[in-house]
């Protein structure tokens, strides 16, 4: 037999629903307690929400981006995000970079000293720079990108609902989902807790949480859902913790390897990533959390119509080796 890595033992025997109403009533307090803080500390958003200038800059020499914040960074200008553009159609020569620097408090965009003040300080690093476009967001447009970022991430979880309503039943659907919500919402609350930048990438890195999680809680549902195949006469809460087991090694391994990866970029990958980058490493952890604590305690409230389980015998996902 071929060696194979597990880090938790082949046979396990966790009770997973021995603190249920402490580890459920802890992420109910948590969902919660992110709407409160939503409503007094508010989220720090970034350029993408609150409206601010774009500058585009061009160079024979390479972009420093370090050398560019450093020159800046005595102005004074709050927010400000530099990023190196590449494209194939650029010349050998042409070096490109947007800066993009956030309105001040109640103004709509920055003004002409501040731009004329940004150029100055970035011609001392590097004379060859120009500056060809110049563009402001105000807060109509942001607004607009607040609204279309709620609605995509209501989108995802939606389409999820409907998938899983339809691949098993009501009640693993409104579980899942709930779950997915949960993780959602726990990791906005902790960008408004700690008030981190929040901006178009962290929206994107939310609909990647939402894939990432409905895939674990899929998995382990279709396990419990040949389970009630399989055991007609065990308790539910019993089934649920041997499927809980049955796939925790594989829980486990999808979740530590996500997490090496993510730490290595968390460490390495610099502050243009860092913000999607700590979002997906929190989102990860608080997933694998509500797949075993949040997903199956909905279910197991709601309760299953097991006349229905017994014919999932022939599941696509019955023979996994979790």
């Amino acid at each position: 037999m071929a060696w194979r890595l597990r880090l938790v033992p082949e046979k396990t025997s966790i009770d997973f629903f021995r603190l249920q109403y402490v580890t459920f009533g802890a992420s109910i307090f948590a969902v919660l307690a992110t709407f409160v803080l939503l409503a007094t500390m508010g989220l720090n958003f970034g350029i993408d929400f609150k409206g601010g200038t774009t500058i585009r800059t061009e160079s024979t020499q390479a972009v420093d981006v370090g050398a560019y914040r450093s020159a800046l960074s005595t102005l004074n200008l709050g927010d400000v995000s530099i990023s190196e553009v590449f494209d194939p159609s650029f010349r050998p020569d042409q070096n490109v970079a947007m800066v993009r620097i956030s309105a001040r408090e109640g103004q709509e965009a920055v003004t002409p000293e501040v731009i004329a003040e940004v150029e100055a300080a970035l011609k001392t690093v590097d004379p060859s720079i120009t500056f060809p476009a110049v563009e402001s967001v105000g807060p109509k447009v942001s607004g607009e990108l607040i609204w279309s970022a709620f609605l995509a991430v209501l989108a995802g979880a939606t389409g999820i609902l409907i998938y899983v309503w339809v691949r098993f039943e009501w009640q693993f659907a409104v579980g899942t989902v709930a779950a997915l919500l949960h993780d959602v919402i726990v990791t906005v609350g902790v960008f408004s807790l700690f008030q981190l930048k929040f901006d178009l990438t962290i929206v994107a890195a939310l609909l990647t949480i939402l894939g990432y999680s409905v895939n674990d809680t899929v998995v382990i549902f279709d396990r419990l859902r040949e389970n009630l195949a399989k055991y007609k006469q065990m308790p539910l809460l019993q089934m649920m913790n041997l499927t809980a087991n049955e796939t925790l090694s594989r829980t486990i391994m999808t979740a530590s390897t996500t997490l090496i990866a993510l730490t290595a970029l968390l460490i390495f990958g610099g502050d243009v990533i860092r913000g999607f980058v700590f979002a997906m490493f929190f989102g990860v952890i608080v997933g694998t959390y509500s797949t075993l604590y949040v997903a199956k305690n909905i279910v197991l409230f709601l309760g299953v119509d097991r006349d229905k389980a017994k014919k999932a015998d022939n599941s696509e996902f019955a023979n996994i080796d979790a």
